[in-house]
């Protein structure tokens, strides 16, 4: 199908002219000769692009612009005057036109300008496309109070350049709520750099965040970008933070206020522009009270802090996630979309999901490769979930005493909250509502292993 071109001129000889043009280079014209027929012409047909008359009878040109933009927003307006002036150019430009010919006409230059303004609305739809693609990607699946809370959250804190701390247990989605801001922030078109914080020796992170000039250690034959220069005018994802040397801590402070680093080796200051989004699985507040995180820097991540909720607090989301994974590996492994039991999906939602969402999605991927059948059933699900269902509570009723059965019990709900808490003792004391001292002094009690508790009465 041909490309069309609407053309907008009172003149019978520009409209004549300009169509033969057009039609030589292999497009198709709509012709008007003013504003509302042009009107009529478009809703029956959707141009590529608009060739448009300022001095039009009726409705003038600019006003016709502004009606174009209004009802089409994505078809490009390319103004055309015989009485130009710079302050018609630049009124016209700031209602949306794409570009500014004057008369008389160089058809060249019609040509050129009528090709980059269709080659630039298909970058903008692709543009679009991939963004579409992007929010599909990450899209927050669940409709749980907690998760509804959190998007709401995170549409009103993306636009702003705050930095962000992100906490919650591994595998809840925490790079998911980074990617969500950066999506619905100003930054959304430029990068998006991800750092796993853990997973770089600390003698390379330096380097890999900072950059590094050449000859500033050994293997070093050139200077290099660090992540940071990557990330400039866009955002930086910076995970597991909580596993970040107090060295590099210290280097990123000036980055808050004084937007400013230098290179390992280097003397001189690099500014960028960088949104810091960090994330971690740990108790900062604890870190730093033991000396392994900065106050200061703590300070200026927490701005907006968010916290990203275990799957066992929010199960009413696990039937929206099955079917969500069980579409995406069925299209990844050109299947038909599973079904699954009403008895398997109870099981699925019953079960505690210690590897939260990133071990539901594990499990769902297994499940479409080894299943018996295009029907999931129990007998479908590993036994270890299966065997973790909450039945495991009849060694409460082994002791012949009530206070036997009230111990067992107490050592048993310290256990699964501890579990819960991934073992930090004052989390777990605050979630139950007793002293930390009180909770340690339980664990000793009760003989239950644990490493904390240990450091403690070895210091």
């Amino acid at each position: 199908m041909k490309t069309t071109v609407m053309l907008v001129d009172d003149e019978k000889d520009i409209r004549d002219s300009l169509t033969g043009v057009l039609k030589d280079e292999g497009y198709e014209v709509v012709a008007a000769a003013n504003a509302e027929e042009a009107f009529k012409k478009l809703e029956a047909r959707s141009p590529e692009v608009v060739l448009l008359d300022i001095w039009l009878p009726g409705m003038d040109g600019t006003e016709a612009l502004k009606e174009i933009k209004l009802k089409h927003p994505g078809i490009p307006v390319i103004m055309i005057s015989g009485h130009a002036n710079i302050e018609t150019a630049v009124r016209t430009t700031k209602l949306g036109a794409y570009d500014f010919l004057e008369k008389p006409l160089s058809l060249d230059k019609v040509v050129l300008t009528v090709e980059h303004a269709i080659e630039h609305k298909r970058l903008l739809e692709e543009n679009r496309h991939l963004k579409q693609k992007a929010w599909a990607k990450y899209e927050i699946i669940g409709n749980s109070q907690a998760i509804q809370a959190l998007k709401s959250d995170i549409e009103r804190a993306a636009p702003s350049n705050s930095w962000v701390l992100i906490t919650g247990e591994n595998g809840t989605g925490k790079e998911l709520v980074s990617r969500n801001i950066h999506l619905q922030s100003n930054r959304s078109g430029k990068s998006f750099i991800e750092v796993n914080c853990a997973a770089i020796p600390e003698e390379l992170i330096e380097s890999e965040l900072f950059g590094h000039e050449k000859g500033a250690f050994t293997g070093a034959h050139q200077r290099k970008a660090g992540k940071f220069d990557m990330a400039d005018k866009g955002t930086i994802f910076l995970d597991e933070i909580g596993d970040m040397s107090l060295k590099t801590q210290a280097k990123i402070l000036p980055l808050h206020q004084e937007k400013s680093f230098e290179r390992v080796g280097g003397t001189e200051n690099i500014t960028v522009d960088v949104r810091v989004i960090a994330a971690t699985n740990k108790d900062l507040k604890e870190e730093v009270s033991k000396g392994r995180f900065r106050e200061d820097l703590f300070y200026r991540l927490n701005v907006i802090p968010f916290h990203v909720p275990p799957l066992r607090e929010r199960r009413e989301d696990v039937p929206l996630l099955l079917s969500h994974f069980l579409k995406e590996f069925a299209r990844e492994t050109a299947r038909e979309v599973p079904v699954i039991s009403k008895e398997a999906v109870e099981i699925l939602c019953a079960y505690r999901w210690p590897g939260n969402v990133r071990e539901l999605r594990n499990m769902v991927e297994r499940l479409v490769i080894m299943a018996r059948s295009n029907t999931i059933t129990p007998e479908d699900i590993p036994s270890n979930i299966k065997g973790a269902q909450p039945a495991q509570s009849g060694n409460l009723f082994s002791g012949s005493l009530l206070k036997e059965a009230r111990r067992d019990f107490e050592r048993e709900f310290i256990m699964r909250k501890l579990k819960e808490f991934g073992g930090n003792i004052a989390r777990t004391a605050e979630a139950i509502g007793i002293e930390r001292s009180h909770l340690y002094r339980k664990i000793k009690s009760y003989g239950i292993e644990h490493e904390e508790a240990n450091e403690l009465e070895n210091a």
